[in-house]
């Protein structure tokens, strides 16, 4: 049973999809410490959030139950993203559910700024007729920069395109012709575009790039008569910077519906005449609160009972048709991953590259990478080690993981390499997957074979000559233990050279048996090699 935690509003329709969905029971806690927060995460499997909730590295540390998080809105600020992805958590939220809401809102806040409606019903219901001090401006013809071309950016360039405005839009990653499809003049400088705009809004996420993006340096370079709008997020515009431009008359008035503090206590700007402000209403109408509640609840269902990853910010998405579909491919990784993790014991890590050869290579690599990585640290820390945070992990201890991708597959219509760099040199091994699901161990350094990747596998390098293989079998024989599989490859096809021995067994053999290989003249190295059975599943993904 997953046991969800609800700790904000969320609507009955969102709340339905979790009670409909079989294996979940949700636990729904309001008002709640932040210490009591960190307490009921340690009983729970996922927790949805609006923005009411803060969730810190100090609530996050240690979570070990914890598998996701989802927030039912775009913003992910109030989320500790590298905390999350260092315990392993997913995070998702709902970039489409408030979409319209949050542009038709900026749209709103727009036209009211520029028709003076707040100061015109205020002056209405205190009695007055004043018609003259409320003149405004219309924005057919106007320029409007739109900062941040996402879902919302780009919905509200739409509507200034039916308003008749010229829009510029800047953004560092969307492509001219999609800015072609929507009417908008694409700029990749932001001091370019802030010159160039009768009105200017924002439309970002707020990270340190984004940060005060719109300063008391930009305001300076707008055009005299500019009007300024965020519906966004607080700190994307420098609101000491922005009162001043408006005390000053450089900004003809601004829009806000986002502060960097809510509530803010410091109101020097909100008192401002020229300033129209809302209490962060972008997301808040009925039908908006409804689709991101659901969609958060979807996501949360989807993620738990069929692994698959949508909407995350901290993880490649993945369907769960193509999680099924890379579900071999994640376990051969994994165990590749185990694999040279015990090969290489006490050699001393450096770094790890996956070249994905083949069919493989046209799969998700990210994914599958953080599966290797996730088994090369498991048996090594103290710590969960899963898909979501393996590379932070590694990151983290200083390990450079990379992957690339090749045509070149050898005898194999598909196959993944690792090469391990450690202090006493390098380690090398492939796998592929025979059939739909059949994972083998094809290589060993120079050595090429075929063997099982799975249960217990006794690893011996030697020197290719008579007698080797009988005297192994025979210790291993004495002290009961049955070879299930054995795989043999050689440098050369000439005997008498080095060679290398994978032997599949059904029991552990102890440790005097062991030594007895290990003892024998031609015999120079062996290894005891765990991995899980075969058919067994990933430790951090659902069997459902």
């Amino acid at each position: 049973m997953y046991r969800v935690l609800i700790t904000d509003s969320l609507s009955k329709a969102g709340l339905k999809v979790l009670e409909q969905t079989e294996g979940i029971e949700v636990v729904i806690r309001s008002g709640l410490t932040p210490e009591q927060v960190r307490e009921e995460l340690k009983t729970v499997d996922a927790i949805i959030i609006r923005s009411g909730t803060t969730l810190t590295a100090e609530i996050l540390e240690g979570q070990e139950r914890l598998k996701c998080i989802a927030r039912a809105g775009v913003g992910v600020d109030n989320i500790n993203l590298e905390a999350a992805t260092r315990a392993g958590v997913l995070v998702m939220n709902t970039p489409s559910g408030n979409t319209i809401s949050t542009a038709e809102h900026t749209f709103a806040m727009m036209l009211a700024l520029s028709r003076n409606i707040g100061p015109a019903h205020a002056s209405m219901k205190a009695g007055k007729w004043d018609r003259k001090s409320f003149q405004g401006t219309q924005l057919a013809g106007k320029t409007l920069a739109v900062i941040g071309l996402g879902r919302i950016g780009l919905s509200v360039a739409a509507r200034a395109v039916a308003f008749e405005m010229n829009v510029l839009g800047y953004d560092p990653l969307i492509s001219e012709e999609k800015c072609k499809e929507y009417g908008i003049q694409l700029f990749r400088d932001v001091d370019d575009i802030v010159t160039k705009c009768d009105y200017l809004t924002v439309h970002t996420p707020l990270t340190e790039e984004t940060r005060s993006i719109i300063n008391a340096a930009r305001l300076a370079k707008m055009k005299k008569g500019v009007r300024i709008i965020n519906c966004a997020r607080g700190g994307i515009v420098d609101e000491t910077a922005l009162a001043d431009a408006i005390e000053s008359g450089h900004v003809a008035g601004a829009a806000m519906d986002v502060f960097v503090e809510e509530p803010p206590k410091d109101r020097r700007l909100i008192d401002l005449p020229k300033v129209l402000a809302t209490p962060h209403l972008g997301a808040s109408t009925d039908e908006a609160q409804e689709m991101v509640s659901i969609e958060a609840a979807e996501l949360v269902v989807a993620y738990l009972t069929r692994n698959e990853i949508r909407c995350a910010v901290n993880m490649a998405p993945v369907s769960a048709a193509e999680m099924n579909e890379l579900r071999h491919y994640l376990n051969l990784c994994y165990r590749l991953g185990l694999l040279g993790a015990q090969m290489i014991r006490g050699q001393g890590l450096r770094s790890a590259e996956v070249i994905y050869r083949g069919e493989a290579a046209s799969r998700k690599t990210r994914i599958l990478t953080n599966a290797f990585t996730a088994g090369l640290l498991e048996a090594a820390l103290d710590e969960s080690v899963n898909i979501i945070n393996a590379t932070s992990v590694a990151h983290a201890r200083g390990i450079h993981i990379r992957e690339s991708s090749t045509g070149d597959c050898e005898n194999f219509a598909s196959m993944v390499s690792v090469v391990l760099e450690t202090d006493q040199g390098r380690f090398e091994t492939s796998g592929t997957i025979f059939g739909n699901q059949f994972m083998r161990l094809v290589r060993l350094n120079e050595f090429h074979f075929e063997a099982y990747l799975d249960g217990l596998l006794l690893i011996y390098r030697h020197r290719d000559v008579p007698g080797v293989i009988g005297f192994i079998g025979t210790v291993l024989g004495e002290h009961k233990v049955n070879i299930a599989q054995m795989a043999l490859g050689r440098r050369q096809t000439q005997p008498g050279g080095a060679s290398v021995a994978v032997l599949n067994l059904d029991s552990e053999p102890s440790a005097e048996a062991i030594q007895r290989v290990r003892d024998h003249k031609e015999v120079s190295g062996v290894d005891m090699v765990r991995l899980p059975a075969a058919g067994a599943s990933l430790p951090w993904l659902t069997t459902n």
